[in-house]
């Protein structure tokens, strides 16, 4: 599903977090950021990532990483997920998939024998406008180990 690979250089994107407050990729052009796709706000797989990645939060920051979320979810989605799990993190709006089709994470999807288009849940690390890591298989229970 994924084209995008280390090396590559990122998709510019610009979308709104929980507050409204613009995001793009230019923000973060001195720092390293983690920008994790997810299918869904409050949902068990999605509360555990995000936790493990809350949970890991300062270590992440320690070695100079920002994290920013992205799901199709709605701005009061992402307040009411932020306040309820305590995240210390923005979570992006993409609720037209902009952002997800540009990092090639949306598509068709199955579940319990239906299909559907939603995010594959996958983690782009970034440094300086470049991808350096694209995490395909996330481990929702231990995400944080997953990042070098």
């Amino acid at each position: 599903m994924t084209t995008l690979k280390a090396g590559d250089k990122a998709p510019a994107f610009s979308g709104k977090d929980q507050s409204g407050n613009s995001v793009t990729l230019k923000d973060f052009s001195d720092k390293k950021l983690v920008l994790y796709f997810y299918p869904k706000d409050a949902t068990p797989g999605c509360t555990a990532e995000a936790c493990n990645l809350r949970d890991n939060y300062s270590e992440l920051r320690s070695k100079g990483y920002e994290v920013i979320g992205v799901s199709p979810d709605s701005e009061k989605s992402h307040q009411k997920f932020i306040e309820k799990q305590n995240l210390p993190f923005r979570l992006i709006a993409d609720t037209d998939t902009s952002i997800a089709q540009a990092f090639g994470v949306w598509g068709p999807k199955k579940f319990m024998g239906r299909e559907y288009d939603g995010i594959h849940r996958t983690t782009f690390i970034i440094n300086k406008g470049l991808i350096e890591q694209v995490i395909e298989k996330v481990d929702t229970k231990n995400h944080a180990a997953q990042i070098d």
